[in-house]
């Protein structure tokens, strides 16, 4: 290790000597910005040619550009640009994405969203019941119930594991 540094936010910043940069030294080196900032780590890619590409979202609301660039300048504190040979990419998780992490499931709970089941088929409903082994979808219907004039709505909620599902990503709705 090289040593401790605070950032701006007060955040304490881990600075790491490593061959090469992995995963894990990089999510150590922002963890605390993120956790203090109301973040979270979707995921970080790393290319043969050392490209970086590091995914956060936010537990409520969106990620700002200046969470991005933060993001940003603590790595290049902590890894050296000229000695380790990378570029970096910090952006958010797009709203027309999967999602891979549970934090996203969480963040989503309540919300539309579109799942693709594994058996084949997919499902539009409401995201609920998110916990560490799966989460439930809500799907409505509309039917007419024997002697009744008007038809009513019929909830159905049908629980799913992550193992599954392909895919689950929100419903983008334009109004």
């Amino acid at each position: 290790m090289r040593g401790l540094r605070v950032t701006a936010c007060g955040c304490p910043l881990v600075l790491l000597t490593t061959d090469m940069i992995t995963k894990e030294a990089l999510s150590v080196t922002i963890a605390s910005y993120l956790d203090y900032n109301g973040l979270f780590l979707v995921d970080i890619e790393i290319t043969k040619d050392n490209d970086i590409t590091i995914t956060i979202e936010s537990s409520e609301g969106s990620v700002k550009v200046d969470d991005c660039i933060a993001i940003d300048k603590i790595v290049s504190t902590a890894f050296d640009r000229d000695v380790e040979d990378y570029s970096l990419t910090v952006s958010s998780a797009g709203l027309d994405q999967p999602f891979k992490v549970i934090g996203q499931y969480r963040k989503f709970n309540g919300e539309e969203v579109e799942v693709v089941v594994k058996q084949g088929g997919k499902v539009k409903g409401i995201l609920g019941g998110v916990t560490e082994e799966g989460f439930e979808i809500t799907t409505s219907k509309m039917v007419k119930k024997e002697g009744a004039k008007k038809k009513v709505q019929e909830d159905t909620v049908t629980p799913y594991t992550y193992e599954q599902i392909k895919s689950c990503k929100p419903v983008i709705k334009f109004k």
